[in-house]
């Protein structure tokens, strides 16, 4: 019956967690935009109501690394931008890497600013295109305030204005608007720490009077460096506050390292979080698409041709009822397609279901369309495959699920949707607190506790059960790591120089420099990791080393008694984590200088007394143990 409730209850969990994490479709339409909703007009054979722009993002143009990185944009900007003939460019963050040649310390590069700048004069991209280039982390690295000499950003970029803002591009066809939102910290401190973003009420209120003045336009979208699940924003959120856009693009994650190549998600209210991977290692791009106010895109790799869009049926998967006219579908008389090549397009294939329905012809630059009857495909999913080739023999494929039936939805992967829409500083704010509260707990109930009696041949959970008692009732051990643990939580980590001139403080909850407080968010996962892979290691670590004590072991006795390997093992193991400890002491010094490699009890302090709690338990009078020795021979001779 046990059984039967947990896994009952670990279904009920499992079902709650896919809802939440992989939403399908959106709720229905909440009377913003009723204009764009009427079936006409609907995707024909003509070149009209067709608007597309091209992301890139994560650029990290660097002096030290990459040396092809700074040639490939370049080409990107005259050679790639010039086939494809965007409207508008949106580059969402991290223009430059701001790096130091060893990679531990970060600063603004002046030089990497002026490479940028030049790439985007010798190209001339400005003069074909609205180029619209913002900040992102790296852009705000160890700057103390917005007017600072240090804010290149203000002297080399496109755009050059700080701050959230709105830009309307119009159509003939209808306005489009296009939100900023600048996340970015100021002022704004060395790495780590600045890798969540932060909004604060006045910014949210900025932010809510433009969505409000975009409810006017054909569709919104809001583009900004940081996904959304590492922007700390005040209530009501900035995902609630961005519930009337099509989409929000971003950057930042850099396909988490090539693990998650894709990360694209839907909000509850039916907004797309589309993040897009970095140029700076994958060199990707992102062609976006509306099509009689039908959104597409397509996540592309820079030089590989022929581009391929299909933009008319449009992918289920990113559809939204609440903001797109999806009755245009089934209204509409031709396959839409745009197809992207420096060499001539020579062929336009379309498939439905594997069935070939012809090829599409050209009707004015890369639009490509086909006829069809979309009541053809009115019930169920539909699978439909483009293939182009160009003069030069490059083939390119691709497709995607579709639906002309009305509450047909599909939903989105999982991990992605964790991702993109978990809160990530909440989560590791909980986590952190319950670690710290977990070991204080231990502590103080063994500490309380009455020690039960030991009986013949004790097994692992007894003996790890005695070593917590004799740990928690050794008053140099149980204050020590009590200390330890609630400094963790409330103490200052390090003081040092987190903006270079300017001395700060590093806490658990947050950072306070430069007359700033900066609200906790990385600084709870540098916690996780000081508590798994240290605190609680080396609570382990002494325990197992006082009850080798009291088995009546020395230092040198136990590595001939106690299971030889097992012991170097686990002395190798804690070796390891002090060894990660001293370095995390030298990133000080070198990320934060001098005063933080000094002033830092949680590193630097923390390894003297590691070192000293290490060597106390191998040195503690046998005279202090001496009651648990006796018991423990007891039970050994019995």
């Amino acid at each position: 019956m046990l059984k039967l409730a947990v896994g009952l209850l670990t279904a009920a969990a499992v079902a709650l967690l896919l809802d939440w994490y992989a939403p399908s479709g959106a709720p229905p339409p909440v009377g913003q935009r009723h204009h764009r909703r009427a079936p006409q007009p609907a995707p024909g054979a003509e070149a009209a109501n067709l608007l597309w722009v091209v992301q890139v993002s994560d650029i990290h143009i660097s002096r030290f690394r990459d040396p092809k990185r700074a040639p490939d944009f370049e080409k990107f900007c005259s050679e790639t931008i010039d086939i494809i003939q965007p409207a508008l460019v949106l580059v969402t963050g991290d223009l430059t890497d701001a790096k130091t040649r060893d990679k531990l310390g970060s600063e603004q590069v002046e030089v990497e600013w002026k490479t940028y700048q030049s790439i985007l004069k010798r190209s001339r991209v400005m003069e074909k295109t609205k180029w619209i280039d913002i900040k992102g982390n790296h852009d705000s690295f160890n700057i103390p305030h917005l007017d600072s000499i240090r804010n290149y950003y203000r002297k080399y970029s496109a755009w050059r204005k700080d701050g959230s803002f709105h830009y309307i591009h119009t159509t003939s066809f209808g306005n489009y608007s296009f939100i900023c939102v600048d996340a970015t910290l100021s002022p704004g401190p060395k790495r780590p720490y600045n890798f969540f973003g932060i909004l604060n009420m006045s910014q949210m209120k900025e932010l809510s009077l433009m969505a409000t003045e975009s409810l006017h336009s054909n569709h919104t979208i809001w583009f900004g460096h940081f996904p959304t699940s590492t922007i700390i924003s005040p209530t009501p959120g900035i995902r609630t506050l961005m519930s009337s856009a099509t989409a929000y693009l971003c950057g930042h994650l850099h396909t988490m390292g090539g693990l998650m190549p894709v990360l694209h998600s839907q909000h509850r209210g039916g907004t797309l979080e589309l993040e897009l991977g970095d140029w700076m290692d994958n060199r990707r791009y992102r062609i976006l698409v509306f099509d009689h106010d039908l959104l597409s895109f397509a996540d592309l790799n820079f030089e590989e041709w022929p581009v391929v869009l299909i933009t008319n049926p449009k992918s289920l998967l990113y559809s939204s009822s609440a903001h797109e006219p999806l009755v245009k579908i089934i209204s509409s008389t031709h396959i839409r397609i745009l197809a992207f090549s420096p060499s001539v397009i020579i062929s336009v294939k379309v498939y439905i279901d594997g069935i070939h329905l012809g090829k599409a012809h050209q009707v004015s630059g890369p639009l490509y369309v086909l006829q069809w009857s979309p009541q053809n495909y009115s019930e169920g999913f539909h699978h439909i495959d483009v293939t182009v080739q160009d003069a030069s023999g490059r083939i390119s494929t691709q497709g995607h699920i579709f639906a002309v039936e009305e509450n047909l939805s599909l939903r989105f992967g999982f991990w992605p949707s964790v991702i993109l829409l978990t809160d990530h500083y909440v989560l590791a704010r909980v986590l952190f607190g319950l670690m710290v509260l977990i070991q204080i707990a231990l502590l103080v109930i063994f500490r309380y506790l009455q020690k039960p009696a030991l009986k013949e041949k004790p097994g692992l959970l007894t003996l790890t059960s005695y070593s917590l008692h004799v740990f928690s009732k050794t008053n140099t051990f149980y204050y020590s790591i009590l200390v330890l643990n609630l400094y963790t939580i409330l103490g200052p980590w390090f003081v040092g120089e987190l903006i270079d001139g300017q001395v700060g403080a590093c806490f658990s909850f947050g950072v306070f420099v430069g007359g700033s407080f900066l609200q906790g968010s990385l600084t709870f996962v540098v916690g996780i990791l000081q508590m798994l892979f240290f605190n609680l290691p080396l609570m382990a670590y002494l325990c197992w080393c006082l009850l080798l004590r009291c088995q009546g072991h020395s230092f040198r006795s136990h590595i001939c008694h106690v299971r030889h390997l097992m012991a170097v093992l686990v002395h190798l193991a804690m070796a390891l984590l002090l060894a990660w400890q001293v370095y995390s002491c030298y990133f000080l010094l070198r990320t934060y200088g001098t005063l933080a490699f000094f002033l830092s009890p949680m590193r630097t302090w923390l390894v003297a007394l590691t070192s000293a709690l290490m060597y106390k338990t191998w040195t503690l009078k046998s005279s202090e143990l001496r009651t648990y020795i006796v018991e423990m021979k007891n039970c050994q001779s019995s």
